[in-house]
């Protein structure tokens, strides 16, 4: 019999990184139905002053792994700590987050482990007893359940934004239990890392997300999309082919090649719809699409379609959005 479910959480730059909030919030529901305790994995540099608040969000205890050499995701790292946590026990399903470095990681514990993987998954549910999760296949066009044989772990990893989070309750307390690290000698270090500190939010956590394609014409023309994701406190993301011109970074491309992202709305302006791009936000809660052009693909899979010259309606949303925050 199943000892606990266990939640790997994401820590960076001195924070839990939201997501890890949402895969606590969606473990907590498997092993209320498993009726098992759920046990929480932190690892990083730092980490231990901040377990506690795992527990906000449904762990029953926290099993911390703080060093100064776990600052960054090295997988040499990384991989046998977590592994050695998790083999204390007989899990019913370990789930983590399907972020870049969550990928990485979750593919290599499923190998160490011996056991199989549902990647980027969208739900999980217990149905008599089994863990099943449900991910996108072939760019989102179908989805697939998943399930494990008898006796296999099942090691799921969780799409940002897309898994209900519960309210945080400060009340709610975790035990922590500071494991001993041993670290083996990696091959492989981070030198350093560039981080942006533009201020602007990051594209696989925002809420909103406004993005512009080809019809943007130039990069210089992003500015009418960067004035309103302001007012809406939104993230601006941009297609491949807006990015292949040089308007846009590459860290701002939304697509299969690029970010894939699950905002409650993303608003697509210049973009005509192709599938790569539709399988980058085609999850995303509420889509708005504006194109001049009526036969656009986008607005096949848009909640709302404005055919309009997006350099006269884009201003003019903007200044009705300003208006509008201004009343309240």
């Amino acid at each position: 019999m199943a000892d606990c479910v266990v939640s790997v959480a994401e820590f960076r730059a001195g924070n839990f990184r939201r997501v890890s909030f949402e895969v606590a919030s969606e473990a907590r529901k498997v092993a209320d139905a498993l009726n098992v305790p759920l046990y929480g994995i932190a690892v990083g540099a730092g980490v231990g002053d901040k377990a506690k608040e795992l527990g906000w969000y449904g762990v029953d205890k926290v099993f911390v792994a703080d060093d100064p050499a776990l600052e960054h995701y090295v997988p040499e790292l990384y991989v046998p700590v977590i592994a050695s946590i998790i083999e204390r026990w007989n899990p019913a399903a370990v789930l983590l987050p399907a972020s870049v470095d969550g990928k990485d990681l979750s593919a290599r514990l499923a190998a160490r482990l011996q056991t199989g993987l549902a990647q980027d998954c969208i739900q999980v549910v217990c149905d008599g007893g089994a863990v099943k999760a449900k991910r996108p296949i072939f760019a989102g066009k179908c989805l697939a359940w998943c399930e494990w044989a008898q006796g296999a772990l099942p090691m799921i990893s969780c799409r940002p934004n897309v898994m209900d989070c519960k309210d945080a309750d400060a009340t709610r307390q975790a035990d922590v239990e500071k494991v001993a690290v041993d670290l083996p000698e990696a091959r492989s270090k981070v030198l350093g890392v560039e981080l942006d500190t533009t201020g602007k939010v990051e594209l696989t956590e925002a809420e909103i997300i406004v993005s512009g394609g080809r019809g943007m014409k130039a990069a210089e023309n992003f500015v009418i999309l960067e004035q309103l994701a302001k007012e809406l406190g939104a993230a601006v993301g941009a297609s491949r082919a807006a990015v292949d011109a040089g308007w846009r970074p590459h860290s701002d491309q939304v697509g299969q090649t690029g970010k894939v992202v699950n905002p409650n709305l993303y608003i697509a302006v210049g973009i005509s719809g192709a599938i790569q791009h539709l399988a980058g936000m085609g999850s995303s809660k509420y889509i708005v699409a504006v194109n001049k052009d009526p036969e656009a693909p986008i607005f096949t899979k848009a909640d709302y379609g404005i055919v309009e010259d997006l350099f006269k309606f884009i201003p003019a949303f903007t200044e009705e959005v300003r208006k509008l925050k201004s009343t309240c």
